[in-house]
């Protein structure tokens, strides 16, 4: 399990905000299950079960924790932020979270809260309108203050040690299958200060071309393209690197696919100023490859955000 480096004020503070939010939207109760926002807003990462666990945050009062009673010792208590509520395996946690909501007309729903308990809800709140809590927290998350920049900063430092020791062969990789190298850069994750491994995509010659792969038993050989594509959590950070490495000289056209990728990463960095969108972005270093007659290869996209 990993942990946050908010305090006690910085979760009354975001709250604050998200109140603010809902009193701009007109939404009455905020309700964040599985995801991160439960962690940005609490300190608290649920495990994706059965049971359901639910922040309520309405937009005046106390706000709560419904946590099942099993998972109460995981949560860390912040006095002054939330209460916790917790139910038995004879109850009917739905309904816990409903009482909690006597007069809520519009209520935001965390974007990953599991389906049968949003219908579940749906048939104990009558009248009620409900909208994704991405319209009141989203914009939040979005903009790090200067403990969440550093909290990236190391998290993402400790990832660029393990690939410059795949960089420099500390990870050997011929004769290895991609699992055996896939373990070998989870451990070093780990070493390197990381709480949890998310993923350690290893894919090696034809596997290449398949962005998420499965590392299995293919026999990493000589004279090959293997991506590696790894990152795990911080202290409630993310980080998220790749990298290819070539195992031998690099055949010619695997050069000047390197030289083309290598030209739109720089344009894409130089488009990333402040105030341009993020498809601006995207354009400019699809430009450079589509120029250089690999865009139909370009299947995916050129970055995405990373938090928690």
């Amino acid at each position: 399990m990993s942990t946050t480096i908010a305090t006690a004020s910085d979760y009354l503070a975001r709250i604050a905000k998200v109140r603010s939010a809902m009193v701009a939207k007109q939404v009455d109760a905020t309700l964040l299950s599985v995801g991160h926002d439960l962690p940005y807003l609490s300190g608290y990462f649920a495990m994706p079960l059965e049971r359901l666990t639910m922040l309520v945050i309405p937009q005046n009062g106390e706000v709560v924790m419904v946590v099942p009673r099993l998972e109460v010792p995981r949560v860390v208590p912040q006095p002054g932020v939330f209460s916790i509520v917790a139910w038995g395996e004879t109850e009917d946690p739905v309904a816990i979270v409903a009482k909690l909501l006597p007069s809520a007309r519009k209520i935001a729903i965390g974007d990953q809260m599991w389906a049968r308990f949003l219908v579940e809800l749906l048939a104990k709140v009558n009248g009620a309108t409900f909208v994704r809590a991405v319209d009141v927290v989203g914009s939040l998350r979005m903009s790090k203050d200067a403990s969440e920049i550093a909290a990236l900063q190391a998290a993402g430092a400790a990832a660029d040690r393990v690939a410059q020791q795949l960089h420099s062969g500390q990870i050997p990789l011929i004769g290895r299958t991609e699992a055996q190298v896939s373990a070998d850069i989870s451990a070093r994750l780990l070493a390197e200060g990381h709480d949890v491994v998310n993923f350690a995509i290893v894919a090696a010659g034809e596997n290449a071309a398949s962005p998420h792969h499965h590392a299995g038993s293919r026999v990493i050989a000589k004279n090959e393209i293997v991506l590696c594509d790894f990152g795990g959590t911080m202290n409630g950070y993310c980080s998220d690197i790749t990298r290819c490495v070539y195992t031998g000289k690099p055949a010619s056209d695997v050069a000047q696919a390197y030289e083309v990728l290598f030209a739109a990463q720089a344009a894409g960095v130089a488009a990333g100023v402040v105030g341009a969108a993020c498809e601006d972005v995207d354009r400019a270093a699809r430009a450079i490859i589509e120029a250089a007659g690999f865009g139909e290869y370009f299947v995916h996209r050129t970055g995405h955000g990373i938090g928690m």
